[in-house]
């Protein structure tokens, strides 16, 4: 015998109790009435004993049955319960959303958003990680992450919502000092920043308009981890470095940096959502989506250079 209930059979002899009739037991439920004939039959087999007296005009229940009867209706109606439940929390937002983002971009781009999120999803809440570090979705149990790369081919599925630039820049103290590169081969005769968590952090490369490219290999007095920790090294005056446009736009609107080799540029970045798989996705990770898809697609931090 199997050590779990019946619980279905349970479920079926109680709406037959309840309708007081097989063919309308069966009709409410969607079954046919062997089905519900039978499954009645397999709880009677197991408990080794009659459910209901049945004649042609009435259907009764024996002494077993009315013993079982009121369990039988608990069992369905925690069940109809359980189950309504999880519809309403499937279709309406609620509760958490584990979400990964890279440092700067999380702090600067995602933290000001939440206020508005929460707003408009009261029932949801955000576990918010932030490292420039690649997380793994599913071995670290994450709904969703935000990445900034050209997403290369995996079971993760990736939605592009808009263009990352990269620029190349130094404060104007720098570059009265050195001198103002203007090939990327130049570079090499420059004090250079570098970004560990670059794809390529030995190797920067570049391409012009006319379709040329040129590779350089970065040397300088700083490697960090987060583009943010190296700007007051970059303002310094100590360096060039390539930083995203999210991190250095409102430098370059001011003033405090300038843009070098303006006609030669790393190729463009994407900023994606990234999800565990394809299937169906609980609405509180699907609002998140939806919102982050609208807000982050209009880039107010991009900058014209």
């Amino acid at each position: 015998m199997s050590k779990l209930p019946d619980l279905e059979g349970f479920a079926i002899f109680a709406k037959v109790v309840e309708m007081r009739s097989f063919s309308a037991a069966a009709e409410q439920l969607g079954l046919s009435k062997a089905t519900v004939s039978k499954a009645v039959g397999r709880v009677e087999a197991r408990l080794g004993a009659r459910l209901f007296n049945r004649t042609s005009r009435r259907l009764a229940l024996t002494d077993a049955g009315r013993n079982l009867a009121e369990r039988a209706a608990q069992i369905l109606a925690a069940g109809e319960a359980a189950e309504s439940e999880a519809l309403a929390q499937s279709s309406t937002p609620r509760g958490l959303v584990r979400l990964a983002a890279p440092m700067s971009f999380g702090l600067r781009q995602i933290a000001p958003l939440m206020p508005d999120f929460f707003a408009a999803y009261p029932d949801v809440s955000i576990d918010l990680h932030l490292s420039d570090a690649i997380v793994d979705l599913i071995g670290d149990g994450f709904d969703a992450a935000l990445r900034i790369a050209d997403m290369p081919d995996s079971s993760l599925v990736a939605r592009r919502l808009c263009a990352v630039s990269r620029f190349t820049v130094a404060s104007p103290s720098y570059l009265q000092r050195r001198g103002r590169p203007a090939h990327p081969f130049q570079l090499a005769e420059h004090d250079c920043l570098g970004y560990g968590y670059q794809a390529t952090p030995d190797t920067w490369r570049f391409t012009n308009a006319a379709g040329q490219d040129a590779t350089v290999r970065p040397a300088g007095p700083l490697r960090i981890n987060n583009g943010d920790a190296m700007m007051p090294t970059l303002l310094a005056g100590l360096g060039i470095a390539v930083l995203p446009d999210f991190i250095v736009s409102e430098a370059i609107k001011d003033g405090r940096l300038e843009v070098v080799m303006p006609e030669w540029r790393m190729p463009l970045a994407g900023l994606h959502l990234v999800t565990p798989s394809a299937g169906p996705r609980p609405a509180r990770v699907e609002a998140l989506a939806e919102f982050l898809t609208k807000r982050l697609s209009r880039q107010s931090w991009r900058v014209v250079a």
